[in-house]
């Protein structure tokens, strides 16, 4: 009798578990049968807001289901962020992460999420391009001029950023370990702010997206030193990479990309991947992409997870290096 009950729940439990991927191969084999929403944690006009609206539409026609934008503010992305991983693992909701979403682990102990843990990657969707750019009066034309400078007056020459803990502040952080100089760190309640007090000549440089220091470098309020990426991109093609540069590894952008909850089906994190790349790469959406001073790039989920994880890892070495507190 006790062989015959253990064989009835082995029984028992084979027909539930078979029960149970059955039903997640017909969600996935029927996916997308209703709208799917995208998450997004700033501002319509911010950056992870224009990638998500620039890659929606194609992404709608390729998956027959009308893609939703949603903004979810509040908490520097974490509301979004904290939604998106307590949402439904069907693959209805997706989040546009941004990079600072990879610099808030480093900031903050006490989560209600972890990056790597709650969530399916899906694919890289683009990088924000970040410039150094100087004030005119600074006496340097290339970075070998400012790195020399810099060591040749410590702590005299300064840098704006958007505030402690920004993406740009720890740019800044990066470029004063990997060149061995000291350059001052100024915050701004923003990048606006930050932009226009360099433009004032209040500060002497800023690690500025490029989107908004385009403008001002056409019309000599700016000049550009490098790009912060490790290849050079192909929206600016004439801009040097720090790495070229003499500040050689240096490699630091913002960037955005698609995740979902983890616990959506892999044959539906594997569909998604698959129109992300098709959809990011033709040539209408890069050309979208580009005009506002994004670059185009794509990856596997694997490979987004990896970088997720190598990011989160520098910006909390970064976090220490700068002194700045953590809770």
């Amino acid at each position: 009798m006790r062989n015959r009950g253990k064989f009835l729940l082995l029984f028992f439990a084979g027909i539930v578990a078979s029960a149970s991927v059955a039903a997640v191969d017909v969600l996935a084999q029927g996916y997308p049968a209703k709208p799917v929403r995208v998450l997004v944690g700033f501002s319509p006009g911010s950056g992870a807001d224009a990638a998500a609206r620039t890659v929606a539409p194609k992404l709608s026609e390729r998956l027959g289901q009308t893609v939703v934008i949603e903004n979810r503010l509040g908490a520097g992305g974490s509301i979004a962020t904290e939604t998106a991983s307590k949402s439904p693992a069907d693959g209805y909701t997706l989040l546009m992460m941004a990079g600072g979403d990879a610099i808030r682990p480093a900031l903050r102990t006490n989560l209600p999420y972890d990056l790597v843990r709650d969530f399916a990657q899906v694919s890289m969707v683009t990088i924000g391009l970040t410039l150094l750019a100087v004030h005119p009066s600074v006496p340097a034309r290339n970075v070998e001029e400012l790195i020399a400078l810099a060591r040749s007056q410590p702590g005299k020459l300064n840098y704006g950023s958007a505030g402690v803990g920004s993406s740009a502040h720890l740019a800044g952080v990066l470029f004063n370990l990997m060149a061995k100089v000291d350059i001052v760190h100024v915050p701004f309640k923003g990048g606006t702010e930050n932009l226009i007090a360099t433009v004032a000549g209040q500060i002497d440089m800023s690690f500025a997206g490029a989107a908004a220091a385009v403008p001002l470098l056409g019309a000599g309020k700016l000049r550009a030193l490098a790009i912060t990426s490790a290849k050079r991109s192909s929206v600016m093609p004439s801009i040097p990479t720090l790495d070229e540069s003499g500040v050689k590894g240096y490699d630091r952008s913002t960037w955005f990309g698609l995740v979902a909850p983890a616990g959506v089906p892999k044959d539906i994190i594997t569909r998604l991947n698959k129109e992300i790349v098709q959809v990011v790469n033709t040539r209408e959406v890069t050309a979208l992409l580009q005009k506002q001073s994004f670059e185009p790039r794509t990856s596997t989920p694997e490979e987004f997870a990896a970088f997720i994880r190598s990011e989160i890892a520098q910006n909390i070495k970064l976090i220490k290096l700068s002194g700045i507190k953590t809770d």
